[in-house]
């Protein structure tokens, strides 16, 4: 179980590459990048998701 909890963690990680994205090209042109800014609320949004559903497998697996 510990390669879904390096998943989790991988999530945070595409999330903070995708905002140096959308940081980077407003810096750059003045222009928001929607696409890699929705990217990174999926990401951050499948983080919170992955973590609540591990925690019930973990629990599942104890009784």
């Amino acid at each position: 179980m510990k390669i879904f909890k390096f998943f989790q963690y991988a999530y945070l990680l595409f999330a903070i590459i995708f905002l140096y994205d959308v940081i980077s090209k407003y810096m750059e042109s003045g222009i928001v990048e929607y696409m890699s800014l929705l990217l990174a609320g999926a990401a951050v949004f499948m983080f919170f998701f992955r973590k609540k559903f591990n925690k019930k497998f973990e629990n599942k697996e104890d009784n």
